[in-house]
């Protein structure tokens, strides 16, 4: 009798975030490219959508019953990618994905971390829980060292945590042709003479004071860089708030995308970016595909952890953002594009190579 195949993925999955979004895309395209018999179900948010847009079951993550059927129809749950484990910009979230753990163990099934970034956990009793469960998990594979130095830290010792980089960076490049004609449908007019920046960012509380240096700072990029502006929502329904405060502030012929993009139409706005400013971990991903220069604004360890992971380093937190240093950032990071582009390419070209790893331990898991 032929043993069946089933994968249960497990994330933030159908909440009109890009950077999830792209995540689910790499995860199943690499899973159907080398595993090609596997049958594949993913928990979302929004289930109807993600069975359209990935062509996999999909069941309601809210749902207990459909989550234990799925988990009792499955062979092994893949948690991941993205960062799932961590109790800093949501308390109960972390509760949610260990509960899923725990209760595919409970039933017998295998359990792997698919390329995940783990951390921040804060909570004493969060990383008691979260070490006793992953301890039990049958594969650990993270995005980064500084997750698998966390692990080891909250006493997940006495197993191999492999380190990969995260699943979108497998995702080919875009055609350009493509993001033009979006770029011209959102109203944005290329100048041939002027350099265009995007800008991707992350920040809920629109009267900051990164908000109001960020708005110098893009004033100045149009007097003084001759620069056209283009805002770009990754996570829509977060984004939107900050990106029409930014509007408001710098006028009309700042180019604010407003609109909902697949992954692969996000790939190639970006692509027409001659530089991106990124506060949001995938759209710095995403520029690193369509190597395009970039600026990374961190406001978590992630994005520290990806651009040291290409040969780059984040140019501040949103927490200390000055208009003044970054205009010396963008003269420097425009004036060594090339260089940094042929050291990112360098870089994306290995780290590429090591996400086969989650693939041979799900065939090997299969297999047992």
């Amino acid at each position: 009798m032929k043993h069946s195949k089933n994968l249960l993925i497990s994330g933030y999955y159908g909440f009109n975030n890009i950077g999830d979004e792209s995540i689910l895309r790499a995860v199943i395209d690499n899973l159907k490219s080398r595993i090609p018999e596997a049958s594949i179900t993913v928990l979302s948010q929004d289930p109807i959508s993600t069975k359209e847009k990935y062509q996999v079951d999909s069941v309601d993550r809210r749902s207990i019953l459909s989550i234990l059927k799925a988990l009792w129809h499955c062979d092994i749950l893949i948690s991941g990618g993205g960062s799932l484990l961590q109790d800093v910009t949501s308390k109960r979230s972390i509760f949610y994905y260990l509960f899923i753990m725990w209760a595919a163990r409970l039933l017998r099934k295998k359990v792997l971390i698919y390329s995940q970034g783990i951390g921040p956990i804060n909570s004493l009793i969060n990383r008691r829980i979260t070490c006793r469960i992953l301890r039990r998990a049958e594969g650990i594979v993270v995005r980064d060292d500084a997750s698998r130095e966390f692990l080891q830290e909250i006493g997940v010792t006495g197993k191999e945590i492999l380190v990969t980089a995260d699943p979108v960076l497998r995702i080919p490049p875009a055609d350009l042709r493509m993001g033009l004609e979006i770029l011209e449908k959102e109203g944005f007019v290329r100048s041939p003479d002027k350099i265009t920046v995007g800008f991707a960012i992350r920040e809920r509380k629109t009267d900051s004071r990164f908000v109001d240096q960020l708005a110098i700072a893009m004033d100045r990029l149009r007097r003084e860089a001759n620069v056209q502006l283009v805002l770009i929502p990754f996570h829509y329904s977060e984004d939107m708030g900050v990106i029409d405060e930014l509007q408001q502030r710098l006028g009309a012929d700042v180019c604010a995308l407003r609109h909902k993009y697949l992954t692969d139409e996000m790939l190639s706005i970006i692509g027409n970016m001659d530089l991106l400013v990124g506060v949001r971990l995938h759209a710095l991903i995403h520029a690193a595909i369509m190597e395009v220069p970039m600026i990374g604004i961190s406001y978590d360890p992630k994005i520290n952890s990806f651009l040291h992971s290409i040969g780059l380093r984040a140019m501040c937190s949103i927490y200390d953002f000055d208009a003044d240093f970054f205009m010396e950032e963008f003269n420097r990071a425009w004036r060594d594009r090339e260089k940094n582009r042929k050291k990112v390419s360098e870089h994306m070209t290995v780290l590429r190579k090591k996400l086969d790893a989650n693939e041979e331990i799900i065939k090997d898991l299969l297999e047992k």
